[in-house]
């Protein structure tokens, strides 16, 4: 089994943020994390999961994705995320990630698992460091569809 740690931050909201994660396989462990010069958070809680999904080179292999965000955890396993779809989105927040979410999800079948942030959960723990690291680095991405849609 694969199991992807995932976690988003922004200081501020919107403000910097990043995301984190952890991939784990077997007993290979890999980190990933990148940080934005204006986002959310919840951009970056399914940033993190996106890019997890997206490092995985193989199909085939069960995927657990433990994730502190109820936005992502509920909208993908309560079905939220589908009837949204059909509807184009529509008022709907983050349109372009879940739109990239989609085709992973239909080609990995992860499961969510939910975690309590902050509560000592030590995979979710180093996700945060990461996530708050890359928010706060000097060299910061754009999040371009988000920025984009500021302005319009």
């Amino acid at each position: 089994m694969i199991r992807i740690y995932t976690d988003g931050a922004a200081q501020g909201n919107p403000g910097p943020g990043g995301y984190g994660v952890v991939l784990k396989f077997n007993n290979a462990e890999k980190e990933l994390s990148e940080g934005f010069r204006l986002t959310t958070n919840n951009r970056m809680e399914l940033l993190a999961v996106i890019k997890g999904l997206e490092a995985i080179k193989k199909t085939g292999i069960p995927i657990t994705i433990y994730s502190d965000s109820k936005y992502v955890v509920e909208a993908v396993e309560k079905g939220w995320l589908w009837n949204w779809q059909k509807k184009n989105f529509k008022d709907k927040a983050n349109a372009d990630l879940w739109t990239r979410y989609i085709p992973l999800h239909h080609k990995l079948k992860p499961r969510f698992v939910w975690v309590k942030g902050h509560a000592g959960h030590s995979e979710n723990e180093r996700c945060d460091q990461l996530a708050v690291q890359a928010a706060s680095q000097g060299k910061l991405l754009l999040d371009i569809e988000y920025e984009n849609r500021k302005t319009e």
